[in-house]
């Protein structure tokens, strides 16, 4: 081991000593180096450098999720010393939009337009892409992910007859449910074609209408407003004018129900690995800049932290991933397979060292008389 570490900088020699990894051993979480050229890239910026050069082969993990649970448990953005793409990227975003519309269709095509077929393999019949709700009880994915679709309508209080506004739809499985289950009518929007077709197709017969639309084009009054997984797509600059634009849409004495990851400390860049591969623009919110971006404009209700179950619903994607990956590998090919595996269970691990959460606001226009009644 000693060999190996003498190639790190001593910044990520301290890491992987505090995380209790070693290079080339023998357990799932020790990092596996097929060549050296893998601690320059590393060095040089440990999000892309350390990404790509996993993509590339460079080096391997049997238990990815098990060496980013550790590597963040050891606190490692604390201690990697910000290198001149990290600054760069800094003061891209402080002068940038880079969630405008424009940019942002650059997230459909680049990851939601990839192909339904391989999303239905690896996701549950509501095609459900965010966080599921398995709460001790839920026995598979496909249980967990109707628990949480349920959980939502719950408190949201759904009734017959009400007309609810999504904001971010993807494949439209809460709009299914919510009017098949619930009775209501429900406006979605989205900016994928490629998911609004699939969602259309399975909301046949069903009160639900999709809007091929970026969310900041949604009009209207409705009696309730969800937006599931879509905070993450936002961007800190624009944080205020999407609460403002719920708050717009809602009747008085609506609910506002907001459903994504957050993170423990603020920050103004996007990470650089996900920023290129996976979620163009991607940005986690903190506690902070949610309760700036809301102030004097919703009563909060209630703020529910359930980040542990994405663990669980990561592995169990991965796990559908694996399973179904022979059927895509002459499409996508070894290194879309390495990229794949890498974002998800690096994510796993993120959330499973409790670096990043998952959050559910239940937001009301004007406050709930008599008060919240807690919905779990």
């Amino acid at each position: 081991m000693g060999k190996h570490m003498s190639k790190l900088p001593e910044w990520l020699e301290d890491l992987f000593c505090r995380a209790d990894i070693r290079i080339n051993g023998s357990r799932p979480w020790d990092l596996q180096c097929h060549d050296d050229a893998a601690y320059d890239r590393i060095a040089g910026d440990v999000s892309l450098g350390l990404g790509e050069s996993y993509m590339d082969g460079l080096w391997d993990c049997e238990a990815l999720d098990q060496f980013f649970a550790r590597a963040l448990s050891a606190h490692h953005d604390k201690k990697v010393p910000p290198s001149p793409a990290i600054l760069f990227g800094v003061a891209k975003a402080r002068l940038l939009n880079r969630q405008n519309k424009q940019r942002s269709l650059m997230v459909a095509k680049v990851h939601y337009d990839i192909g339904n077929a391989f999303y239905e393999a690896m996701l549950d019949p509501y095609m459900q892409y965010t966080c599921a709700y398995w709460n001790g009880a839920a026995p598979d994915l496909a249980s967990a992910q109707e628990a949480k679709l349920d959980l939502i309508c719950r408190k949201l209080a759904l009734a017959p007859g009400e007309r609810i506004l999504e904001l971010g739809c993807g494949w439209g499985g809460f709009a299914r449910y919510a009017a098949e289950h619930y009775g209501v009518e429900v406006v979605a929007y989205n900016i994928s074609a490629a998911q609004i077709e699939w969602a259309r197709v399975k909301c046949q017969g069903l009160p639900v209408e999709f809007r091929l639309q970026d969310y900041r084009e949604a009009t209207g009054a409705f009696d309730k407003v969800a937006a599931i997984g879509l905070c993450e797509h936002v961007g800190y600059k624009n944080y205020r004018i999407f609460l403002e634009l719920a708050h717009r849409c809602l009747k008085p004495g609506g609910i506002f129900l907001l459903h994504t990851i957050g993170r423990n400390r603020s920050v103004h860049h996007l990470d650089a690995w996900m920023d290129r591969y996976i979620f163009p623009g991607g940005m986690l919110p903190s506690a902070a800049q949610l309760g700036q971006a809301m102030d004097d404009l919703f009563v909060l209700e209630d703020w529910h932290s359930f980040g542990a179950d994405y663990d669980r619903t990561l592995m169990a994607w991965h796990a559908n991933f694996e399973k179904s990956w022979p059927r895509f590998f002459a499409e996508y090919g070894e290194r879309f397979y390495r990229m794949w595996r890498y974002y998800l269970l690096s994510c796993a691990g993120a959330f499973r060292s409790r670096q990043i959460q998952l959050w559910q606001l239940a937001l009301s226009k004007d406050g709930i008389r008599g008060g919240w009644k807690g919905v779990r």
